[in-house]
Protein backbone atom coordinates (compact mmCIF):
# COMPACT_ATOMS: atom_id res chain seq x y z
CA UNK A 1 0.00 0.00 0.00
CA UNK A 2 1.90 3.25 -1.21
CA UNK A 3 0.85 6.63 0.43
CA UNK A 4 0.49 9.38 -2.67
CA UNK A 5 -0.33 12.93 -1.53
CA UNK A 6 -4.53 11.89 -2.11
CA UNK A 7 -5.02 8.00 -1.51
CA UNK A 8 -3.51 4.92 -0.64
CA UNK A 9 -2.93 2.76 -3.23
CA UNK A 10 -2.91 -0.64 -3.63
CA UNK A 11 0.16 -1.92 -5.38
CA UNK A 12 1.78 -5.16 -7.07
CA UNK A 13 5.07 -5.15 -8.37
CA UNK A 14 6.93 -8.28 -9.80
CA UNK A 15 9.49 -9.09 -12.40
CA UNK A 16 12.71 -7.89 -14.02
CA UNK A 17 13.70 -5.02 -16.77
CA UNK A 18 12.25 -2.10 -17.68
CA UNK A 19 9.07 -0.72 -15.81
CA UNK A 20 6.11 -0.71 -17.22
CA UNK A 21 2.51 0.27 -15.12
CA UNK A 22 -0.82 -1.51 -15.72
CA UNK A 23 -4.07 0.35 -14.84
CA UNK A 24 -7.10 -1.38 -14.86
CA UNK A 25 -10.84 -0.38 -15.58
CA UNK A 26 -14.30 -1.00 -14.69
CA UNK A 27 -15.71 -2.44 -12.48
CA UNK A 28 -12.51 -3.94 -12.03
CA UNK A 29 -9.02 -4.12 -9.96
CA UNK A 30 -5.76 -4.78 -11.12
CA UNK A 31 -6.49 -8.72 -11.16
CA UNK A 32 -7.88 -7.83 -15.23
CA UNK A 33 -4.18 -8.25 -15.96
CA UNK A 34 -3.55 -11.85 -14.37
CA UNK A 35 -3.92 -13.76 -17.95
CA UNK A 36 -1.07 -11.37 -19.25
CA UNK A 37 1.26 -9.99 -16.62
CA UNK A 38 3.33 -12.62 -15.54
CA UNK A 39 4.44 -12.50 -19.34
CA UNK A 40 5.07 -9.21 -19.16
CA UNK A 41 6.87 -9.71 -15.85
CA UNK A 42 9.44 -11.93 -17.63
CA UNK A 43 10.07 -9.02 -19.56
CA UNK A 44 9.54 -6.24 -17.84
CA UNK A 45 9.25 -4.74 -13.77
CA UNK A 46 5.25 -4.59 -13.96
CA UNK A 47 3.46 -2.57 -11.58
CA UNK A 48 -0.42 -3.24 -10.75
CA UNK A 49 -2.48 -0.53 -8.96
CA UNK A 50 -5.82 -0.57 -8.00
CA UNK A 51 -7.29 3.36 -8.79
CA UNK A 52 -7.85 5.24 -6.16
CA UNK A 53 -11.33 4.13 -5.03
CA UNK A 54 -11.55 0.58 -6.70
CA UNK A 55 -10.19 -2.53 -5.32
CA UNK A 56 -8.08 -2.21 -2.01
CA UNK A 57 -7.08 1.39 -2.32
CA UNK A 58 -8.64 4.08 -0.79
CA UNK A 59 -11.96 5.88 -1.07
CA UNK A 60 -11.23 9.84 -0.32
CA UNK A 61 -14.22 11.83 -0.23
CA UNK A 62 -15.17 13.39 -3.82
CA UNK A 63 -14.09 16.96 -3.62
CA UNK A 64 -15.32 19.79 -5.09
CA UNK A 65 -16.82 19.11 -8.47
CA UNK A 66 -15.87 15.60 -8.15
CA UNK A 67 -11.97 16.61 -8.40
CA UNK A 68 -10.81 13.66 -6.34
CA UNK A 69 -11.49 11.23 -8.46
CA UNK A 70 -10.64 13.50 -11.83
CA UNK A 71 -8.35 11.50 -14.46
CA UNK A 72 -6.08 14.68 -13.52
CA UNK A 73 -5.93 13.26 -9.53
CA UNK A 74 -5.74 9.68 -10.65
CA UNK A 75 -3.08 10.28 -12.48
CA UNK A 76 -0.83 12.23 -9.84
CA UNK A 77 -0.82 9.21 -7.80
CA UNK A 78 0.41 7.29 -10.44
CA UNK A 79 3.36 9.48 -10.64
CA UNK A 80 3.72 9.10 -6.53
CA UNK A 81 3.23 5.55 -7.01
CA UNK A 82 6.23 4.74 -9.35
CA UNK A 83 8.15 7.50 -8.01
CA UNK A 84 8.07 5.71 -4.43
CA UNK A 85 8.89 2.68 -6.09
CA UNK A 86 11.99 4.24 -7.65
CA UNK A 87 10.87 4.79 -11.58
CA UNK A 88 10.71 8.36 -12.58
CA UNK A 89 10.38 7.25 -16.03
CA UNK A 90 8.26 4.67 -17.44
CA UNK A 91 5.72 2.70 -19.82
CA UNK A 92 2.25 2.85 -19.21
CA UNK A 93 -0.60 0.73 -20.66
CA UNK A 94 -4.23 1.45 -19.10
CA UNK A 95 -7.78 -0.36 -20.38
CA UNK A 96 -11.01 1.32 -20.06
CA UNK A 97 -11.23 4.17 -17.33
CA UNK A 98 -7.07 2.85 -16.79
CA UNK A 99 -6.72 4.40 -20.38
CA UNK A 100 -8.31 7.40 -19.57
CA UNK A 101 -5.71 7.65 -16.75
CA UNK A 102 -2.69 6.61 -18.83
CA UNK A 103 -3.90 9.55 -21.26
CA UNK A 104 -4.50 12.15 -18.62
CA UNK A 105 -0.97 10.58 -17.65
CA UNK A 106 0.77 11.01 -20.94
CA UNK A 107 -0.64 14.85 -21.40
CA UNK A 108 0.29 16.04 -18.54
CA UNK A 109 3.69 13.98 -17.19
CA UNK A 110 5.25 13.78 -20.75
CA UNK A 111 8.52 13.42 -18.65
CA UNK A 112 8.02 10.82 -16.61
CA UNK A 113 6.12 8.53 -19.59
CA UNK A 114 8.31 6.56 -22.40
CA UNK A 115 5.30 5.08 -24.02
CA UNK A 116 1.74 4.41 -23.54
CA UNK A 117 -1.00 2.24 -25.00
CA UNK A 118 -4.22 2.72 -24.49
CA UNK A 119 -7.07 -0.12 -24.83
CA UNK A 120 -10.84 0.34 -25.86
CA UNK A 121 -11.40 3.80 -25.87
CA UNK A 122 -11.73 6.67 -27.56
CA UNK A 123 -11.28 10.60 -26.24
CA UNK A 124 -14.13 12.87 -25.38
CA UNK A 125 -17.07 10.37 -26.16
CA UNK A 126 -19.47 12.65 -24.60
CA UNK A 127 -19.23 15.00 -27.85
CA UNK A 128 -19.83 12.24 -30.16
CA UNK A 129 -23.19 10.53 -28.50
CA UNK A 130 -25.12 8.15 -31.05
CA UNK A 131 -28.14 6.29 -30.36
CA UNK A 132 -26.32 2.95 -30.27
CA UNK A 133 -23.41 4.24 -28.06
CA UNK A 134 -26.36 5.54 -25.46
CA UNK A 135 -27.87 2.40 -25.56
CA UNK A 136 -24.59 0.12 -24.72
CA UNK A 137 -23.15 2.90 -22.20
CA UNK A 138 -26.53 3.31 -20.67
CA UNK A 139 -24.23 3.02 -17.16
CA UNK A 140 -21.91 6.37 -17.98
CA UNK A 141 -25.42 8.47 -17.90
CA UNK A 142 -27.03 6.03 -14.70
CA UNK A 143 -23.55 6.54 -12.96
CA UNK A 144 -23.43 10.02 -12.96
CA UNK A 145 -26.84 10.45 -11.63
CA UNK A 146 -26.98 12.50 -8.14
CA UNK A 147 -25.76 10.15 -5.11
CA UNK A 148 -27.11 8.48 -3.49
CA UNK A 149 -29.72 7.29 -6.59
CA UNK A 150 -27.45 5.08 -8.20
CA UNK A 151 -25.39 3.99 -5.19
CA UNK A 152 -29.02 2.78 -3.93
CA UNK A 153 -30.25 0.58 -7.22
CA UNK A 154 -26.53 -1.07 -7.41
CA UNK A 155 -26.21 -1.50 -3.75
CA UNK A 156 -29.28 -3.25 -3.69
CA UNK A 157 -27.91 -6.17 -5.59
CA UNK A 158 -24.74 -5.33 -6.09
CA UNK A 159 -23.64 -9.17 -7.28
CA UNK A 160 -26.48 -8.91 -10.59
CA UNK A 161 -25.03 -5.53 -11.31
CA UNK A 162 -21.59 -6.39 -11.39
CA UNK A 163 -22.38 -9.47 -13.66
CA UNK A 164 -24.54 -7.78 -15.96
CA UNK A 165 -21.29 -5.02 -16.58
CA UNK A 166 -19.16 -8.98 -17.89
CA UNK A 167 -22.38 -10.33 -19.63
CA UNK A 168 -21.97 -7.68 -23.05
CA UNK A 169 -23.12 -10.11 -26.15
CA UNK A 170 -19.67 -9.25 -27.84
CA UNK A 171 -17.65 -10.12 -25.11
CA UNK A 172 -18.99 -14.41 -25.80
CA UNK A 173 -18.90 -16.73 -22.65
CA UNK A 174 -16.42 -17.97 -20.68
CA UNK A 175 -14.29 -15.44 -20.76
CA UNK A 176 -13.95 -14.02 -16.98
CA UNK A 177 -12.18 -17.01 -14.28
CA UNK A 178 -14.40 -17.62 -11.24
CA UNK A 179 -11.59 -16.51 -9.14
CA UNK A 180 -11.70 -13.28 -11.33
CA UNK A 181 -15.39 -12.77 -10.75
CA UNK A 182 -15.15 -13.50 -6.96
CA UNK A 183 -12.18 -10.96 -6.58
CA UNK A 184 -13.87 -8.44 -8.05
CA UNK A 185 -17.38 -9.28 -6.52
CA UNK A 186 -15.48 -8.79 -3.43
CA UNK A 187 -14.23 -5.44 -4.20
CA UNK A 188 -17.33 -3.91 -5.38
CA UNK A 189 -19.95 -4.99 -2.97
CA UNK A 190 -18.25 -2.60 -0.56
CA UNK A 191 -20.80 0.37 -0.53
CA UNK A 192 -17.65 3.05 -0.12
CA UNK A 193 -16.41 1.09 -3.42
CA UNK A 194 -19.65 1.62 -5.35
CA UNK A 195 -20.21 5.63 -4.62
CA UNK A 196 -15.95 5.69 -5.42
CA UNK A 197 -16.71 4.37 -8.58
CA UNK A 198 -19.52 6.23 -9.18
CA UNK A 199 -17.97 9.60 -8.26
CA UNK A 200 -14.91 8.26 -11.45
CA UNK A 201 -17.94 8.53 -14.12
CA UNK A 202 -19.03 11.87 -12.14
CA UNK A 203 -15.87 13.23 -12.90
CA UNK A 204 -15.79 12.34 -16.21
CA UNK A 205 -18.54 14.11 -17.20
CA UNK A 206 -17.86 17.48 -15.75
CA UNK A 207 -14.18 18.36 -14.42
CA UNK A 208 -12.38 15.71 -16.72
CA UNK A 209 -14.13 17.57 -19.73
CA UNK A 210 -12.95 21.03 -18.36
CA UNK A 211 -9.31 20.02 -17.70
CA UNK A 212 -9.29 18.12 -21.37
CA UNK A 213 -10.65 21.49 -22.92
CA UNK A 214 -7.52 23.23 -21.21
CA UNK A 215 -5.39 21.15 -22.70
CA UNK A 216 -5.47 23.42 -25.80
CA UNK A 217 -2.70 22.22 -28.67
CA UNK A 218 -1.36 20.28 -25.89
CA UNK A 219 -1.37 16.39 -27.38
CA UNK A 220 0.66 12.85 -26.33
CA UNK A 221 4.43 13.19 -27.68
CA UNK A 222 4.86 9.75 -25.89
CA UNK A 223 4.87 7.04 -29.35
CA UNK A 224 1.11 6.11 -28.12
CA UNK A 225 -0.17 2.28 -29.04
CA UNK A 226 -3.78 1.91 -29.66
CA UNK A 227 -5.88 -0.98 -29.52
CA UNK A 228 -9.64 -1.91 -29.76
CA UNK A 229 -12.08 -4.89 -29.59
CA UNK A 230 -13.60 -4.87 -33.64
CA UNK A 231 -16.98 -6.21 -32.32
CA UNK A 232 -17.11 -4.04 -29.10
CA UNK A 233 -18.81 -0.37 -29.17
CA UNK A 234 -16.01 1.56 -29.90
CA UNK A 235 -14.59 -0.44 -32.56
CA UNK A 236 -18.08 -0.33 -34.39
CA UNK A 237 -19.10 3.56 -33.85
CA UNK A 238 -15.65 5.03 -34.49
CA UNK A 239 -12.68 6.24 -36.84
CA UNK A 240 -10.40 5.05 -33.74
CA UNK A 241 -7.31 5.90 -35.33
CA UNK A 242 -8.80 8.80 -36.92
CA UNK A 243 -9.90 10.47 -33.64
CA UNK A 244 -6.93 9.02 -31.56
CA UNK A 245 -4.25 11.52 -34.36
CA UNK A 246 -6.38 14.54 -32.93
CA UNK A 247 -4.91 14.11 -29.76
CA UNK A 248 -1.20 12.08 -30.31
CA UNK A 249 1.35 13.03 -32.28
CA UNK A 250 3.07 9.32 -32.73
CA UNK A 251 0.56 6.82 -32.83
CA UNK A 252 -0.01 3.57 -34.26
CA UNK A 253 -2.89 0.63 -33.73
CA UNK A 254 -5.31 -1.75 -34.96
CA UNK A 255 -8.43 -3.38 -33.91
CA UNK A 256 -8.15 -7.12 -32.25
CA UNK A 257 -10.88 -9.63 -32.66
CA UNK A 258 -13.21 -9.18 -29.30
CA UNK A 259 -15.59 -6.95 -27.37
CA UNK A 260 -14.48 -5.07 -24.53
CA UNK A 261 -12.36 -6.73 -22.13
CA UNK A 262 -9.37 -7.52 -24.43
CA UNK A 263 -6.78 -8.34 -21.57
CA UNK A 264 -9.06 -11.16 -20.58
CA UNK A 265 -10.88 -11.99 -24.12
CA UNK A 266 -7.86 -12.45 -26.11
CA UNK A 267 -4.97 -12.52 -23.66
CA UNK A 268 -2.59 -14.06 -26.34
CA UNK A 269 -3.12 -11.15 -28.78
CA UNK A 270 -3.09 -8.41 -26.49
CA UNK A 271 -0.26 -9.55 -25.16
CA UNK A 272 1.50 -9.97 -28.64
CA UNK A 273 0.59 -6.38 -29.68
CA UNK A 274 1.59 -4.94 -26.24
CA UNK A 275 5.32 -6.61 -26.50
CA UNK A 276 5.44 -5.53 -30.51
CA UNK A 277 5.35 -2.14 -29.05
CA UNK A 278 6.82 -1.99 -26.13
CA UNK A 279 9.87 -3.48 -27.51
CA UNK A 280 10.12 -1.28 -31.17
Amino acid sequence: MIQTSGAAINTLRGGNGPPLLLIHGYPQTHVEWHRIAPELAKRYTVVLVDLRGYGDSSKPAEGENHANYSKRAMALDQVEVMHALGYDRFAVAGHDRGARVAWRLAVEHPDRVTRAAVLDIVPLPYSMVTREFATQYFHWFFLIQPAPFPETLIGNNAEFYLRSRFLRPTSGTGVFTPEAIAEYLRCFKDPATIHATCEDYRAGATIDIEHSNEDGKKRVVCPLLVLWGERGTVGRLYDVMKIWREHAVNVTGKGLPAGHFLPEEIPNETLSALLSFLEE
